[in-house]
């Protein structure tokens, strides 16, 4: 075998390796109540999706407005509440506790949501 024939042999471990590691150390969720240590909720068409998530405690959790409207969240126990949001901004708590956090939109109160930290 040639250098480069061996090198072309050993290329696929690592490469596999290597996205084996980006995808297990993703952090994004995809679908509703599963566990993370970050989570991002988007903000759209009135509605927060996921609108139940599941977080360890210490994750801190993203609101991105994706709506062409200003919205908020705010925690229905005074633990957060966010500044008003336009289009594409964020905003971001880490939630240092275990318990059941209800929110909702103070602009739009028919809009709700929860994060579980377990």
């Amino acid at each position: 075998m040639t250098k480069k024939t061996l090198l072309l042999a050993s290329l696929p471990a690592p490469v596999l390796l290597a996205l084996l590691l980006l995808f297990a150390g993703s952090t994004r969720l995809r679908a509703d109540d599963q566990s993370s240590a970050a989570a991002e909720i988007k903000i759209d068409n009135f509605s927060f999706g996921p609108q139940s998530v599941t977080v360890p405690v210490g994750a801190t959790v993203t609101w991105v407005n994706r709506d062409d409207i200003p919205h908020t969240v705010v925690s229905t126990d005074g633990v957060f509440k966010s500044k008003v949001r336009d289009t594409d901004e964020k905003f971001s708590y880490t939630f240092t506790k275990a318990g059941t956090y209800p929110y909702f939109c103070s602009v739009h109160p028919k809009m709700t949501g929860q994060v579980i930290v377990k």
